[in-house]
């Protein structure tokens, strides 16, 4: 990230941000543009059962809702009441006799009363509604004493807080402020020093508002009120129309007619009235006038989804009398059809069995089956009996409730074993080794015709694994010597890899076969570090702001290595057009919001005495530029490497470049490099070179590598020699109709690939791991955590020694929150990075609040264990309400509310740290 709120900054037009593609949410941010509250916002993932006094409101997305409202209004203290009741959607209308009925109950009573009863479980389904309420702001006048107030409310459940700060007269110097502490109601909590946050509370325990109420003093100089709405349950922020509620209370207007100090958007500009005066005066010549309020009533709308939760319990046993499969099913849903098939083997293909069938089945393309369920005598749910012939391996099904809307179980086709051999499944503690020794061996049938020197690659990996699996059974290599091995597959396995599938440099061959041969082969670099490494983030998005922030992280270095970081990620250092950095100019002028050159390398001196190594941050995927060409076009580059248009891509219609096309997205705000160009590269390597000897970085944090090939980070990389080095490979994860999939494999595969292409020469931040992370604690679906072969999720269970994890970052965090982790469960968050394998890196803005003292802890422990990026994880628990690992047999540790207690044996466990939704313990 870091680039694409930048364009904000530095007021460009909305298109230019098309391009970078985030994670399927919108911004929200409480100074910076957030979801519109007329739109639909970014609440996917809210889970509720109860949805009285809501309204249902048309969704693409989820149009087959069980709910229906009849909407009548009804006025209760100026306020609107929503009545919500029920119908039933079912795609067919044909009822079952009663007598058939009667046969399914007594079936399932049979059921029920079974002992050879082999398969039983219950899958949970989920159905998304979306709801509509009110936003209501009031100014009114307490029963005529003179005493004014601002009241801000909110039909929906949740749990809402009020964020919002003051505008003052004639102060241009800060669109928030915090309100004197008279104005605070009960329960505000300051944020930082420009906010206060206040919780909304019910007036009465039948009052379907949430609401809080501000004293006004209109003597006071505070000329407007801003805020948003957060909704702290899901974390997602509401404004109007993606700008700051403001309710003004004086009423100063320029020439222009914008208000005087503020650029926030006015909802209400006529609940004041407009001094009548000469417009050519300076806004401190105005004269304030004493004006009548008179009281206003104003409703936004919006809107959110909320979860509702069902069931469907399948139970298999063997006829006695047949020795085939009885298979029953019931749901709790009111009316649904099951579309289903069966399978004879692991590969889970469908197709039909032969009959009897159910009552109301119908064929469907020759592939499938649909059953419509009958309804249960009491009322509560359907259900179904499938006699199935012997020798079938499954029973494949998904639930459909009308042409729009199917259910299935976390993304995939439920799944029901028709045999007890078929549901037992057991793990091999060497399961690592045997996949990699697998995946060589069908590398190696597949690619029968590939050179000698991939085959040798081959042979050397399997000989590799083979030797640790060998030595593991005796016993006699050390573990720093299995993972010196572990090093040297992924080197092989990372040059074998992009023999095959590596993407295809826009330059041409004969360029790079010269360049082989004139020079020698690169030194390698792994660019993990030690494997030890723990990641702080050293700056937020607001740290330009004091314009010495190289002194005051000096000030800090002490107390953070003593915290026990190893690693510090500093601003990118270059003038730049937005002052956070992100829009480099002079790439050698390196005098910048932050501080100076001398001060930067103050800063990192400070730091290698305290044995903390720097990453500088690298933009090498755009440049601003000084210049315009014939045609007004910014594209020609001054300073030191003053480029000509011949450095930009052609297919970047905004700046009309000479070079070749891109080798990634194009980011639209500034020029795209091409890095194809002999003369861009070896201009970017001599900065890089230079940074590393005048400024002593030890590595890389690169921006925006979804822009260019990983191959040139290839040639940077070893034309540096990082110590550590991580990419920042950021695109939308996996979702269907709204809602994340379970399984994120084409998303990591695409963080991987880039990896690959790299040489692995350079890490990638885990944004599988931290999307999987926002699911399963916004939904309390923790399962999302373990994923379909039993491993983390994310880029942390294919590659953890080139995988960086993290929570937030300034992009994602800070002031900007783009995609805010879920509130108030930032710790379960840290308790899972900090604990599994690969690099943590660690938010600024958390170690210096509360959570300071529980991250604390987390460092201290994870050092204290030497838990490192290859530490070996086996999941325990991957359920709806709790996630639990063991890590290096050493380190068990859960998260979520469930409960979980690590087992007792050979190793005894005992509790070392607790906190709000997660536990972790150490063997002794």
């Amino acid at each position: 990230l870091g680039t694409h709120s930048h364009t904000q900054k530095i007021s460009l037009p909305s298109f230019l941000r098309t391009d970078r593609s985030f994670p399927s949410l919108p911004f929200r941010s409480p100074h910076t543009a957030m979801s519109s509250v007329a739109v639909e916002p970014l609440l996917r993932y809210h889970r509720r059962t109860e949805v009285s006094g809501l309204r249902k409101v048309a969704n693409p997305c989820c149009s087959s809702s069980s709910l229906n409202c009849s909407r009548q209004k009804l006025f209760h203290r100026g306020k609107c009441k929503l009545r919500v009741r029920r119908r039933s959607t079912a795609p067919f209308v044909i009822r079952a006799s009663s007598s058939s009925s009667s046969s399914s109950t007594a079936l399932a009573e049979t059921f029920e009363s079974s002992g050879d009863v082999f398969f039983r479980h219950s899958f949970p389904v989920t159905q998304t509604e979306t709801v509509e309420g009110k936003i209501f702001v009031r100014v009114d006048q307490e029963n005529g004493k003179g005493n004014w107030h601002l009241t801000v409310g909110c039909s929906l459940p949740g749990k809402w807080i009020l964020h919002w700060g003051v505008s003052y007269v004639n102060d241009i110097g800060s669109e928030w402020d915090q309100p004197p502490k008279h104005m605070r109601p009960s329960g505000s909590m300051p944020v930082k020093n420009y906010a206060i946050e206040t919780p909304l509370k019910k007036p009465s325990g039948d009052d379907p508002f949430y609401e809080v109420k501000i004293d006004i003093d209109p003597k006071s100089a505070i000329a407007a009120i801003n805020f948003v709405l957060k909704d702290e349950e899901t974390g997602a922020w509401y404004q109007h129309k993606g700008r700051d509620f403001k309710v003004p209370l004086v009423d100063y207007l320029l020439e222009d007619g914008t208000v005087f100090g503020s650029n926030s958007f006015v909802i209400w500009p006529d609940i004041l009235l407009k001094p009548e005066t000469d417009s050519t005066l300076e806004p401190d010549d105005v004269k304030r006038e004493d004006r009548k309020v008179e009281g206003i009533y104003e409703e936004q709308p919006i809107t959110k989804h909320i979860a509702i939760e069902n069931s469907v319990t399948v139970s298999v046993r063997k006829c006695p009398e047949t020795s085939k499969n009885l298979l029953y099913l019931e749901t709790d849903l009111p009316e649904v059809v099951v579309h289903w098939g069966v399978c004879r083997d692991d590969a889970k293909n469908w197709e039909t069995p032969p009959g009897p069938h159910p009552p109301e089945t119908v064929i469907f393309k020759e592939k499938a089956l649909r059953t419509l369920l009958q309804p249960k005598e009491d009322g509560r749910g359907c259900s179904g009996l499938f006699t199935l012939e012997e020798g079938l391996a499954g029973f494949l099904f998904v639930l459909k409730l009308n042409d729009n809307t199917w259910l299935k179980c976390k993304g995939n086709d439920f799944y029901v074993p028709l045999s007890n051999s078929s549901i037992l499944h057991s793990e091999s503690g060497q399961e690592h080794f045997k996949d990699a020794a697998a995946s060589v061996k069908a590398l190696d049938q597949n690619q029968g015709s590939d050179t000698a020197f991939t085959n040798e690659i081959i042979k050397e990996i399997r000989n590799l694994v083979s030797g640790i699996s060998s030595d593991n059974s005796r016993k006699v290599k050390t573990k720093e010597a299995q993972e010196s091995i572990l090093q040297e597959i992924e080197k092989l396995a990372a040059e074998a890899y992009s023999i095959f599938r590596s993407s295809i440099p826009t330059f041409k061959e004969e360029v790079v076969l010269e360049e082989e041969l004139e020079q020698a082969p690169p030194k390698k670099s792994s660019g993990t570090g030690s494997g030890y490494e723990i990641v702080l983030q050293g700056f937020n998005w607001e740290s330009h702001k004091s314009g010495r922030w190289y002194m005051e992280l000096k000030e800090k270095a002490e107390d953070i290595a003593s915290l026990g970081f190893t690693v510090v990620w500093l601003p990118p250092p270059t003038e730049s057009v937005s002052p956070e950095g992100y829009m480099p100019k002079d790439l050698y002028n390196l005098n910048s919001r932050y501080g100076n050159i001398y001060e930067l390398k103050e800063l990192v001196g400070k730091l290698h005495e305290l044995g903390i190594k720097v990453l500088g941050d690298a933009v090498l995927n755009h440049r601003c530029a000084q210049y315009q060409n014939q045609n007004g076009i910014w594209n020609i580059f001054g300073g030191r490497l003053n480029w000509d248009d011949r450095a930009v891509v052609a297919d970047d219609p905004h700046f009309q470049g000479r070079g070749n096309k891109s080798s990634g997205d194009n980011f639209h705000a500034a020029p795209n490099i091409d890095h194809s160009q002999d003369f861009v590269r070896k201009d970017i390597k001599g900065w890089m070179r230079w940074l590393r000897e005048e400024i002593g970085y030890d590595g890389w944090r690169l921006d925006f590598v979804r822009g260019f090939w990983g191959g040139y980070v290839k040639d940077y990389m070893d034309a540096t020699s990082p110590y550590f080095a991580v990419g920042e490979y950021w695109d939308s994860l996996s979702y269907t109709y709204g809602e994340m999939d379970h399984n994120q494999d084409a998303h990591r595969q695409r963080i991987i690939d880039w990896i690959n292409a790299t040489s692995g020469s350079a890490g990638a931040f885990d944004v599988t791991t931290k999307g999987v992370l926002h699911a399963a604690l916004e939904r309390c679906e923790y399962w999302r955590l373990a994923d379909e072969k039993g491993k983390p999720p994310g880029v942390v269970g294919w590659w953890p020694s080139r995988a960086v994890t993290f929570v937030e970052n300034h992009d994602t965090g800070s002031t900007q929150g783009h995609w805010r982790f879920p509130g108030g469960k930032e710790m379960q968050g840290y308790a899972y990075i900090l604990t599994h394998p690969g690099t943590p890196a660690v938010f600024f803005d958390h170690v210096y609040s509360n959570y300071r003292s529980e991250i604390a802890a987390l460092l201290a422990f994870r050092n204290r264990h030497k838990l490192h990026c290859r530490s070996i994880v086996q999941i325990s628990k991957a359920a709806r309400d709790v996630y639990a690992a063991i890590i290096d047999e050493k380190v068990a540790v859960k998260i979520g509310p469930g409960h979980f207690e690590p087992p007792n044996g050979p190793r005894k466990w005992s509790p070392a740290l607790e906190g709000r939704d997660y536990k972790i313990w150490e063997s002794s």
